[in-house]
């Protein structure tokens, strides 16, 4: 299993339209074989900063969904709202 942890900031503005693209590709991205679990949050600290913690199968279901209609318009729609690059992370667990 890998688990995925991404988190981005948005634009002063962008968080409401953030929060909709994102609750839409969770909603896809948990029916997708493959896919373990995938969740979003919002910072408590910082309402303009979000966090997906994603768990797949393996890589080829990673490299599936990222093929995805879902997950090619949330990027085409949900890029020019960031801050700036997200942070990702690929995890492997050990226990």
């Amino acid at each position: 299993m890998i688990t995925i942890v991404a988190s981005c900031s948005v634009q002063p503005g962008s968080t409401e339209a953030l929060k909709k693209l994102a609750l839409d590709l969770v909603a896809a991205s948990r029916n997708e074989a493959g896919n373990v679990s995938y969740d979003f949050f919002e910072d408590l600290s910082d309402p303009a900063t979000f966090t997906f913690i994603e768990a797949w199968k393996d890589r080829a279901a990673i490299d599936s969904h990222n093929a995805t209609p879902h997950f090619q318009d949330f990027v085409e729609k949900a890029g020019p709202l960031f801050a700036g690059p997200l942070s990702i992370g690929l995890y492997r667990q050990l226990s």
